[in-house]
């Protein structure tokens, strides 16, 4: 059987040359920031070559897209994906909490 990690969202994403790390990170259940709402705290991070995250990245693009045209989720303001790239020093709006511990 494989293990298993569950995630809130990632919170950095670095490229060192030709390997891209991802962190992961989850909303903790006993540490709080000053405004007494979870602190998202690294779990884990995936390690790829580039080739594979953009491959990755092509998967999750249009994995998303139909999550949207399903109506499974939906984006707020200019979120959308649109086909426009982050540059490298962007970070991706960090999820507003989890269910887990609302």
């Amino acid at each position: 059987m494989q293990e298993e990690m569950y995630a809130d969202g990632v919170s950095e994403v670095v490229v060192t040359g030709n390997v891209v790390r991802i962190d992961f990170v989850s909303l903790s259940a006993t540490e709080r920031d000053a405004n007494n709402k979870p602190k998202a705290v690294f779990r884990q991070r995936i390690v790829m070559p580039t080739d594979a995250f953009a491959n990755t990245a092509e998967l999750i693009k249009n994995v998303l897209r139909s999550l949207i045209e399903s109506g499974a989720v939906k984006m707020q303001g200019a979120s959308a994906p649109s086909g426009n790239k982050m540059t490298a020093n962007e970070k991706p709006a960090q999820p507003s909490g989890s269910p887990n511990f609302g």
